[in-house]
């Protein structure tokens, strides 16, 4: 049964009728990894895996929320002390507080809700879920609020009631996702462009090892700060340099005797990476998918030997593509597991996934899963 109908089934059999329909859609990011906190370039479009949910007023003060995934039902206030404790839920009640802290209007109401993006694929479940519930409320409820604020309702949410100090690809992936288009966004002055991205003859394909090291967390710390070490000696010449991102490839070696190599090697990755997104994007105003694919493969590298955030089976899988003559392929995300996104021709593709399942199984003992992804739109009203 389509999910449409299996949530709307729900909802009247809890509430006695029928709610509106709304959707979010997960993320992939094509390029420019790392490079969200360095000021730079990000390359995201929203994706045909989503969350959809249906909601309707309740005349009441409280949020009555059901999840079809996790078979449960949980009630909330709208004030602060209201937080649920379920952890989905936290995500619908911030959101909830953070559009009434922006002047927004939010009252009781109902909800069903289920989605389709895989969860732990780095695809961003939450972010499609915040923006489901961001742009169903400004709408129910008239507020008037823009998209650039319903996704930093989303990042709000992350921040203040979730526990995560994310950036604003995610959510702003989610809101502004347009179907056949991907999206260039300065991090540092949030301007963005959409580029087209319709790739006949070739199929968006994600690889998920469905591993995720241990390490992530401290060591997605760690980078952040010799990039900030490297930034700071870089300005003490360059007084214009704010991030990373606004060095030049020359103005890092003037500075190789005053940073460590490590420090060295992570600034010489972001400051490649900014400029590789600035080249895909030269390459799909041109068609060139060859290019784009290329241009990936060079992140992919960067990541495990510069900015070492790879790992052995997603390095495994990269080096797979490659030897399958796949177009592009890469670790998409923070890394140290997770999935390669890769670009494939139509005729390579049901090969190179039969390898990537027998042979990625036969090494390290668990199946990877294959998701194909389709760029589509963001959130909306159904």
């Amino acid at each position: 049964m389509e999910m449409k109908t299996r949530i709307q089934e729900k909802f009247i059999s809890l509430f006695g009728h029928e709610g509106d329909l709304y959707a979010s859609a997960g993320r992939i990011n094509l390029i420019g990894e790392h490079t969200d906190y360095n000021g730079g370039y990000v390359f995201p479009g929203a994706i045909d895996k989503c969350i959809v949910a249906a909601i309707k007023t309740n005349g009441s003060a409280k949020v009555r929320a059901y999840s079809v995934d996790y078979d449960e039902m949980c009630e909330f206030g709208l004030n602060e002390e209201d937080k649920p404790a379920k952890a989905w839920a936290c995500y619908i009640f911030g959101v909830c507080r953070e559009t009434i802290k922006r002047g927004g209007k939010v009252e009781g109401f109902d909800t069903v809700f289920a989605g389709d993006v895989p969860l732990g694929a780095g695809l961003s479940s939450s972010a499609a879920l915040e923006s489901t519930f961001a742009f169903a409320l400004n709408d129910i409820f008239g507020n008037g609020i823009d998209k650039f604020e319903l996704a930093k309702i989303g990042q709000s949410t992350e921040h203040n009631y979730c526990g995560v100090k994310c950036g604003i690809m995610d959510q702003f992936a989610s809101c502004f996702g347009k179907a056949g288009c991907l999206i260039r966004l300065n991090c540092k002055t949030l301007e963005y462009k959409y580029f087209p991205f319709n790739p006949e003859g070739y199929r968006l394909v994600l690889v998920d090892s469905c591993v995720k090291h241990e390490l992530a967390s401290s060591a997605y710390n760690k980078r952040r700060e010799s990039c900030e070490r490297a930034a700071a000696a870089i300005r003490k010449k360059h007084p214009e340099v704010e991030f990373l991102s606004d060095a030049k490839r020359v103005w890092l070696d003037e500075v190789r005797s005053e940073i460590s190599d490590e420090d060295f090697l992570r600034s010489e990755y972001v400051i490649g990476e900014v400029q590789r997104v600035l080249d895909v994007c030269d390459a799909l105003e041109r068609g060139d998918y060859e290019i784009v694919g290329e241009l990936m493969y060079q992140t992919h590298f960067g990541m495990s030997k510069l900015y070492e955030v790879s790992c052995e089976e997603l390095d495994f899988l990269n080096k797979l593509a490659r030897k399958m003559d796949v177009t592009g392929s890469r670790v998409m995300g923070g890394g140290f597991g997770g999935c390669t996104i890769n670009l494939v021709r139509d005729e390579l593709y049901q090969d190179f996934v039969d390898a990537a399942v027998e042979q990625f199984t036969a090494k390290f003992g668990h199946a990877p899963k294959i998701y194909d992804v389709v760029i589509s739109d963001g959130a909306r009203k159904l």
